[in-house]
């Protein structure tokens, strides 16, 4: 059974940082064969792409939005990936997902429907 943890969130003022882990369990293969990614959801809102990374961790994406201020990593020797959030906004503000790639070999993807097992979120709150 996959597992996928986060943690790391909280409460932070604007332009203060964080930095969001994911760790994984239970997967078929080695962890390092799967692309990871992050996506967000805030009230109201469908859930939205924030990052990815490519199973070897030689390619990384962002959305425009991030662009700059995030930035997405992995150390496959612990089976983590790590958002590092900089410069965060009031917008930013949003339950944080990370999740693990359905397929093996990925170079990574902003899609949803391209992972196919999710954390249970980490809530993030900038005030301003």
């Amino acid at each position: 059974q996959v597992q996928l943890v986060e943690s790391g969130g909280g409460l932070v003022q604007a332009g203060e940082s964080l930095r969001l882990s994911c760790a994984a369990s239970g997967l078929s293969f080695s962890f390092s064969s799967y692309a990871m990614g992050w996506f967000r959801q805030a009230p109201g809102k469908e859930r939205e792409f924030v990052a990815a990374i490519s199973w070897g961790g030689g390619k990384t994406y962002s959305a425009d939005s991030v662009k700059g201020r995030f930035t997405i990593s992995r150390d496959n020797a612990k089976n983590t990936v790590y958002l590092q959030m900089n410069s965060l906004k009031p917008e930013d503000t949003a339950v944080y997902y990370c999740a693990c790639a359905s397929r093996r070999y990925s170079s990574g993807s902003d899609q949803v429907r391209d992972f196919g097992n999710w954390g249970q979120g980490t809530q993030v709150t900038v005030s301003s």
